[in-house]
């Protein structure tokens, strides 16, 4: 296996929690999750490279706003529903989103 594909990317990562934070609000976003998890699966196993996974994950979250955006958009859904930020970890997405969450609950 591709050793590229051990964990999922930070853009991987930011699509997959906002897909899942807003799949019930648009049809749209459920099946995009959907896709999503059929891609990780086939990248995984050898069925498309890890350049397709990659490639059409970056056109994906292009299509919903970019990294930027979307980590806004996750952080504030989870926020307004919550009234706090959770999640904890020392990646990429997790520093970016921390960063996010910091500046809206400090406001």
């Amino acid at each position: 296996m591709d050793n590229n594909l051990e964990k999922p990317s930070p853009e991987a990562k930011a699509l997959s929690l906002f897909l899942m934070a807003f799949k019930s609000t648009n049809a749209m976003y459920s099946d995009k999750s959907k896709y999503t998890k059929r891609l990780w699966s086939m990248a995984r196993s050898g069925e498309i490279s890890s350049d397709m996974y990659t490639s059409e994950i970056l056109r994906m979250l292009k299509s919903c706003g970019g990294y930027e955006q979307v980590i806004e958009k996750t952080v504030k859904y989870y926020i307004d529903k919550t009234g706090e930020w959770r999640l904890n970890g020392d990646d990429q997405y997790c520093i970016d989103a921390q960063k996010v969450a910091d500046s809206m609950l400090n406001k």
